[in-house]
């Protein structure tokens, strides 16, 4: 059973910065598609990035695109999502999510292992 545990969620004002990170227990993580997904308050599950097994390739949601960096440590088996000028509509708990196909989607039906989630909230 592979677990995924996110860490670095809170409260930050807007305009500040988050790094989240998500620790996976499987030794197999540096094999797998990772990805970010948020859902805020009474909205749908959305996708925010993606990173491939090797960090070389990348994939962002329109919304978070151009202040966000995903990244990983296969290593550390941690995938990262650093957010930069946080907007109150940046607010959602915040999900990281192991691909089972490979490959750089949105579609949340792909990914098979979730964490419990990190719970963002960006004051204005």
């Amino acid at each position: 059973q592979v677990q995924l545990v996110e860490s670095g969620g809170g409260l930050v004002q807007a305009g500040g910065s988050l790094r989240l990170a998500c620790a996976a227990s499987d030794r197999t993580f540096s094999n797998y598609v990772m990805g970010w997904f948020r859902q805020a308050p009474g909205k749908e599950r959305e996708f925010v990035a993606a990173i491939s097994w090797s960090g070389a390739n990348t994939y962002y949601a329109a919304s978070v695109k151009g202040r966000s960096t995903i990244s990983r440590d296969n290593a550390k088996n941690t995938v990262y999502l650093q957010v930069n000028s946080l907007k109150p509509e940046d607010t959602a708990v915040y999900y990281c999510a192991r691909n089972r196909f490979g490959r750089l989607t949105v579609r949340d039906s792909e990914y098979d292992y979730w964490g419990q989630g990190t719970q963002v909230t960006v004051s204005s």
